[in-house]
């Protein structure tokens, strides 16, 4: 602030009788200030550090990492019933997954239409699922078990129904002990027209809980596949008296 002033008085010529300003008023108020503003900056700092200012950046805390979602579990894992001797699939195929699904998961990867099965769940106040896959050890059978837990027994009855009409059926056959239980055993063609499929096919109701077990083989015309109702229809028997007994 001293320096300013000097050099202020410096440029002002000397006439002996005063500081005679050499500008209009309006500047030389303009010059006062501006070395008064300096000057109070100057004051702001001490020592060496004398004015110059110091200003303190506050950062913001980083946002907490969100902690990564847990494997869902499922009530109804220790419920399944799977062939003897069937092997865990190594396919990355999502349709070949075992394990809990939910309904979203579901309508994304398993549903063949996620439209009219969005709606069937929803009316069934659909709660979780489970499904299982396995492979026969000579990778010739496919064995697929779903779980449907619903709401109440009649919407369990309501959704088997609705998956059941999805599809055109061929021959049904007899379940003992499985009673009211839906079955069909078709052979159908698949990609081109020399690859067949055969298919047995089960679905019921036990409590709130809806069941479909399928096993498929391919083969060709040549060598044409027949539908394996005798494992199948153990493997319902063995499924619907499981879950009776946790029911009950």
């Amino acid at each position: 602030m001293f320096t300013l002033v000097w050099w202020a008085l410096a440029v002002t010529p000397w006439t002996g009788g005063g500081i005679v300003r050499r500008h209009a008023p309006g500047v030389a108020a303009v010059l006062y200030v501006g070395v008064l503003a300096v000057g109070v900056l100057g004051l702001t700092g001490c020592g060496s550090n004398a004015g110059a200012t110091t200003t303190q950046v506050q950062v913001a805390p980083a946002a907490p990492t969100a902690a990564p979602k847990a494997v869902p579990s499922s009530s109804l894992a220790p419920l399944v019933v799977v062939p003897s001797g069937y092997l865990k699939s190594t396919a990355a195929d999502p349709e070949q997954l075992s394990g809990p699904f939910t309904a979203e998961l579901y309508l994304d990867t398993l549903s063949p239409m996620p439209a009219v099965d969005r709606a069937l769940l929803l009316n069934a106040s659909f709660g979780e699922g489970y499904q299982v896959f396995r492979v026969s050890p000579d990778r010739q059978k496919r064995f697929t078990l779903q779980l449907f837990k619903t709401g109440s027994r009649a919407k369990a009855a309501d959704l088997r129904q609705g998956f059941w009409k999805q599809d055109v059926h061929s021959r049904s056959f007899a379940v003992p002990g499985v009673p009211g239980a839906l079955t069909d055993a078709r052979v159908e063609v698949v990609g081109s027209s020399d690859q067949m499929e055969a298919v047995a096919q089960t679905t019921f109701v036990v409590g709130t809980l809806v069941v479909d077990l399928t096993i498929r083989q391919t083969g060709s015309l040549q060598d044409t596949p027949t539908p394996d109702t005798a494992l199948i229809t153990t493997l319902a028997k063995q499924q619907k008296d499981r879950l009776a007994r946790k029911s009950g």
